[in-house]
């Protein structure tokens, strides 16, 4: 039985990864629950807190209660600290080298702080006594080249160094879980976008690129493989479902997905439609965007997540993509025209 209906007015998260899209969307729905929420930054000569901005709490002028505390995940002795001073009652580990082209260039860094540093806070939830309940942010990219559709019975047989750096991640969960008695799930997401996702990423990198055509800004756009198959999901419904597997009385691992697959292409030609735009006159190949080796299909079934967490997704790829388009256009005329953007989607 679920205790989800549970009083949160007086809880305390603890978020890494919070300037991500993921941890923007996930601090707003806590901060909505009544938390106390406090995100992990790593230290940098830039700021990377746009997503997070309009939610941040100054420390000199006190507004809300989201705060930002410097640490790392290649860093155990500061996770410990951390944990010890904060005391959370729940973690949400959404910190990772993210980019899975990019693995291939940074296979080290990716093991390192995507494989090691899921080890690093789970030792120090352990190590500090702290008595918490921890989210693992696992991937559909754990399943690979494994046949769709794929659900938490399925085989893992990852294709890049990020999902071989997940895999690592979800059995130390796992095995955590099992050797120590922690409350501590992985949440299997496919893949879920919005405008807030970053502009590498190849439904970002659509989106914008219609909206800068539009304008003139921009004439061309290259991909690599269009026939690459995905579950396209709206990632703000994705962490209420994160949010929900650490309310269960009982900790587990949960697929989260719409079970709609689409290719690249599909995904593309929506997009442009949206914008009024005819994608095969301005896409073009570039075969440094394709991987080493691909996964073809990722298409997930979450029976299981519907059933026990109550969870189902309402957006599909389609709305997806002009929702993005949309979002796009009205940011960058905002942007054109001299105004503040926030991106609040």
């Amino acid at each position: 039985m679920s205790n989800a209906s549970a009083n949160t007015s007086n809880k305390t998260a603890l978020i890494t990864g919070v300037t991500g899209q993921d941890g923007s969307y996930l601090a707003e729905l806590l901060l909505d629950k009544g938390y106390t929420v406090h995100g992990v930054v790593r230290r940098s000569s830039s700021f990377n807190t746009e997503r997070i901005d309009h939610i941040y709490q100054d420390p000199q002028q006190p507004r809300r209660t989201l705060m930002l505390h410097y640490a790392d995940l290649t860093d155990g002795v500061a996770l410990v600290n951390l944990l010890r001073e904060l005391r959370p009652d729940e973690v949400y580990n959404l910190g990772a080298q993210s980019h899975v082209r990019v693995s291939f260039d940074a296979p080290l860094y990716t093991g390192e702080a995507t494989g090691l540093g899921t080890l690093r806070l789970l030792e120090a939830i352990r190590a500090s006594g702290v008595e918490t309940r921890i989210y693992q942010a696992s991937s559909s990219e754990m399943f690979g080249s494994a046949p769709p559709p794929q659900n938490e019975r399925t085989p893992f047989h990852p294709r890049s160094p990020y999902g071989c750096a997940k895999v690592y991640s979800y059995w130390s969960t796992v095995n955590y879980r099992e050797a120590y008695g922690l409350f501590a799930v992985n949440g299997i997401l496919f893949n879920h976008e919005s405008p807030r996702r970053g502009e590498t990423f190849v439904t970002r990198k659509i989106s914008r690129a219609v909206a800068r055509i539009r304008a003139g800004l921009q004439d061309r756009l290259y991909l690599g493989n269009l026939d690459a198959i995905r579950d396209w999901g709206y990632a703000p419904e994705y962490v209420e479902a994160m949010w929900r597997m650490l309310q269960q009385d009982e900790p587990d691992d949960y697929v989260l997905a719409t079970g709609v697959p689409a290719s690249v292409r599909q995904f593309l030609e929506a997009a442009f439609a949206a914008g009024g735009l005819d994608w095969r006159e301005h896409v073009a190949f570039d075969a440094k965007y394709e991987r080493p080796s691909e996964v073809h299909a990722l298409v997930g079934d979450a029976a299981k997540a519907r059933e026990l967490l109550g969870w189902e997704p309402a957006v599909r790829w389609r709305e997806l993509a002009e929702l993005m388009v949309e979002a796009d256009i009205e940011t960058l005329d905002a942007e054109l025209s001299g105004a503040r953007v926030r991106i609040d989607r």
